[in-house]
């Protein structure tokens, strides 16, 4: 600043100065800043993508989130690093300009300490407190006042010349000024300063790369605050610092039009692909939600209490929404038949059936309780045993007991397929027992205590209830003699629906079979104008159905062969009905990437071409050519299916009771160490 005035002999002039070397000196930076922008925008794309695949998934939503980061090298701080250096700038403006005896004049600090305090002596109305003594000094001086004891303290008429001749005045305006203190003409400064900022807002909102992609919410948010600090700066400081920001505010608006000359965001963003992510995931978005309702609230609340008001709870079934209770269903039911023990059922789902069956059994206890309550409800649970079909206990929001360390946590799989690819890296390995539905889960279960060292899991050759009951369920209905094909893509990224679908469809049209399209629900949600797109196209065959309510399951069993990618309900469809099914070779739905560490080949791999056949997406042309094969040799894959069913399930046919004992032993022997712990 000293150079700056010294230059120009003007404050107002140096101000100016000052700012635009300050801008140049900063440049790399802006451009840092600029590029760093530029590369969120263009990996945004992405980020939507992972939003859209994952949604309601905070935690691999974060977790896929960061692994893009890391690939693009992006800072996501670095947008905060101008308002830090603008901060650190505007604080040490504010102390240049309050002290111009210090900083310009250059006069020591013992002396200026002596002139400030003849001020002090000869105004009431400031006090050692204020920040703009040195401002006071210079104006007494200017104006002569008390001047000879000024000289006294100098001791130098040069000193006392250098300090009238500092040129505070710049367009009418004193640079000492303080609005709120002088009134009149000066309160001009804080809405010069507050229309600048606004300027700078509306023009970063229109040119700024990443903030021109910022919900409303945070423009304006920005918006207020800029303005409110700019005002702020012109009413309460000198006019000097006003003036800074204010030209600080009109520089970056010309800053950012260069920049965006020569690093223009529109030949590295895919504008076309954000907006398409966006509109979906904002469709989502809408679609899911859902506030809750102050009845809503209140339930939780006051579900909360009454699980801990009661005591010695023995078992807790925790349920993320109302479709996991088949998972449970046997259990519970051999429970309630064969045992006295009260089922403790906690749902994240207000509409959860649990409700309608504890109003036909009293030794059933539902507890609604949202994502939110449950992370506390978790850290405080008091019980003998916790069983969960949700994975990654203890991994992310959800933690074992802070209170009791011995509960006995319990991992029920609700699909059949290998854990070991389609779960997270050890999502199960703080669960002191994992259920397991035949000898591939039980091996990978082994074999993941051994590679990462897990002590003292318990491994239950368990089976899968879910079959048991749709076994039981499954009728084959008499019907004509037309095959009923079904296909039941996956919900992943690059399933059926999104890469061969349609191309599926228009080479079944050309056949006799009955077609169903039943798309996972999420896909309907997420996708409503492809698929009515779909039933338009397909409108006129007659052999061809594509389903958007999933309110029965019978479609699934009565069909004859069944399509699909990845999906674990291949699995369920064949052991039921001992009915083949088709894969499409999409891309591989790996939830692990660390599988292969324990060197056993996923049953989802392997079992493809033991339960049907497999068809890789350039191939589809040759699909009717392989669904005639398979019908031509059903027998064959009825044996096949029948035979790796024996083999590859646990316990058929009396899975729940399997796990219920399991449960009431392991409950009975806490009970009695507690009784012999009490009695010592």
């Amino acid at each position: 600043m000293k150079f700056c005035y010294n230059l120009v002999g003007n404050y107002g002039l140096a101000i100016i100065i000052f700012t635009l070397f300050s801008k140049i000196v900063l440049l790399p930076m802006s451009i840092w800043v600029q590029k760093n922008s530029i590369k969120m925008v263009k990996i945004q794309p992405d980020i939507n993508k992972v939003k859209i695949n994952f949604f309601g998934d905070k935690d691999k939503i974060a977790e896929e989130q960061e692994k893009i980061y890391k690939k693009e090298k992006y800072n996501a701080f670095a947008s905060l690093i101008p308002l830090i250096i603008q901060i650190i700038l505007l604080m040490g403006l504010v102390e240049v300009i309050n002290h111009p005896l210090t900083h310009i004049v250059q006069i020591p600090k013992n002396i200026s300490e002596q002139m400030v305090k003849v001020t002090l002596k000869n105004h009431e109305e400031l006090d050692e407190e204020s920040s703009s003594l040195e401002l006071a000094v210079v104006n007494d001086i200017k104006k002569n006042n008390q001047i000879e004891e000024y000289e006294q303290i100098l001791k130098s008429k040069d000193e006392i010349d250098n300090i009238k001749n500092l040129e505070l005045s710049f367009l009418g305006f004193d640079m000492s000024w303080v609005a709120t203190q002088k009134g009149g003409v000066a309160i001009l400064i804080p809405i010069i300063a507050g229309l600048s900022a606004l300027i700078l807002c509306i023009a970063q909102n229109i040119m700024n790369v990443l903030q021109a992609e910022q919900s409303n919410i945070n423009k304006y948010g920005m918006l207020i605050f800029s303005v409110g600090l700019s005002l702020y700066l012109g009413a309460f400081v000198p006019a000097g610092v006003g003036l800074y920001w204010t030209v600080s505010n009109l520089m970056a608006i010309i800053q950012q039009w260069l920049l965006n000359i020569f690093i223009n965001p529109k030949k590295h963003v895919n504008y076309e692909e954000l907006e398409k992510t966006r509109n979906e995931l904002k469709e989502l978005s809408k679609n899911n939600n859902e506030k809750r309702t102050n009845e809503q609230k209140r339930k939780e609340k006051e579900d909360y209490k009454k699980f801990f008001k009661i005591v010695n709870k023995h078992l807790v079934f925790y349920s993320e929404s109302n479709g996991f209770y088949k998972y449970y269903k046997g259990i519970i039911e051999y429970l309630l038949k064969n045992s006295k023990l009260t089922i403790h059922y906690i749902t994240s789902d207000y509409n959860d059936n649990i409700f309608n069956l504890e109003k036909e059994n009293s030794r059933i206890r539902a507890y609604y309780i949202g994502e939110k309550k449950l992370i506390t409800l978790m850290m405080k649970m008091d019980a003998d045993v916790v069983v969960m079909t949700m994975p990654d206990l203890n991994n992310y929001h959800i933690k074992r007991s802070y209170v009791r360390k011995d509960i006995e946590y319990i991992y029920i799989p609700h699909g059949m397929d290998s854990l070991n690819l389609t779960m997270r890296t050890s999502s199960m390995n703080n669960f002191d027992t994992v259920f397991v539905t035949g000898k591939h889960q039980k091996d990978e279960a082994i074999k993941t205590n051994e590679i990462y060292n897990i002590k003292n899991r318990k491994i239950v050759e368990w089976g899968y209830s879910l079959l048991d009951d749709m076994i039981n369920d499954y009728k084959e209905e008499n019907k004509d003699n037309t095959k009923t094909i079904l296909i039941a893509p996956s919900w992943q990224k690059d399933n059926i629906v999104d890469l061969c679908l349609d191309e599926i469809l228009n080479n079944l049209s050309k056949t006799y079979y009955n077609i169903i399209v039943r798309p996972h629900p999420q896909q309907v949600r997420n996708m409503k104008d492809k698929f009515e797109m779909l039933k338009e196209k397909y409108s006129s065959f007659k052999n061809i159905e594509i389903q958007t309510d999933f309110s029965s399951n019978s479609t699934v069993f009565n069909s004859d062969l069944l399509i699909t990618d990845w999906s674990g309900i291949a699995y369920e469809f064949a052991f039921t009905t001992k009915k083949p099914v088709l894969f499409i070779d999409t891309p591989m739905k790996i939830m692990n990437p660390e599988y292969k560490k324990i060197e056993i080949e996923p049953f989802n791999i392997w079992t493809r071409n033991e339960i049907g056949e497999s068809i890789k997406i350039e191939e589809i042309e040759q699909i009717n050519s392989i669904i005639n094969k398979i019908f031509n040799n059903e027998k064959d894959y009825n044996k096949k299916i029948e035979k790796l069913t024996q083999e590859y399930v646990y316990n058929l046919g009396n899975s729940s009771e399997i796990g219920a004992k399991y449960i009431i032993k392991t409950i009975k022997n806490k009970i009695e160490k507690k009784k012999g712990e009490n009695k010592q």
